[in-house]
């Protein structure tokens, strides 16, 4: 009961700041928006996995694990949404972001995006992939 209580109130508390940001412009949203991406990501990323999990049929196992961590855009340093990462339990929990990589390709009739399993949200300085780790699911929040 507490507990949804409090997720009421860190709902309302982001809707209202997602409102105030729109009428102080589109820079002062935007930041608003990243802030309370990374917040939503780190306080309800393991509901979230249940969630995709239960989608999915997915269980948490000795030899598969899952975990839910914010996408981060290399070059802008943002957090644009999250990702659920899939692999061996050592090596997802290293896992703390998945990088988003992209680029045009064939005169920009092709974009491509690349989605990399990363040990830090650090991407200014310290990129380091996960090995053995992959993304099993996108997670689109709506704003």
């Amino acid at each position: 009961m507490y507990r949804r209580k409090r997720l009421l109130a860190t709902l309302a508390m982001a809707g209202t700041m997602v409102i105030a940001g729109a009428q102080f412009g589109d820079i002062i949203g935007d930041a608003i928006k990243v802030i309370g991406i990374g917040a939503a990501v780190d306080r309800f990323g393991p509901d979230i996995n249940k969630a995709v999990n239960k989608l999915q049929g997915f269980s948490n196992t000795e030899a598969t694990m899952t975990k839910v961590v914010p996408i981060l855009s290399i070059g802008q340093g943002t957090h644009i949404g999250a990702a659920q990462v899939m692999g061996p339990p050592d090596k997802v929990k290293r896992v703390k972001a998945v990088a988003q990589l992209e680029t045009d390709a064939f005169g920009k009739v092709l974009r491509l995006k690349a989605l990399i399993p990363i040990e830090s949200k650090n991407i200014v300085s310290d990129i380091k992939r996960v090995p053995g780790v992959g993304v099993s699911a996108i997670i689109d929040i709506k704003l």
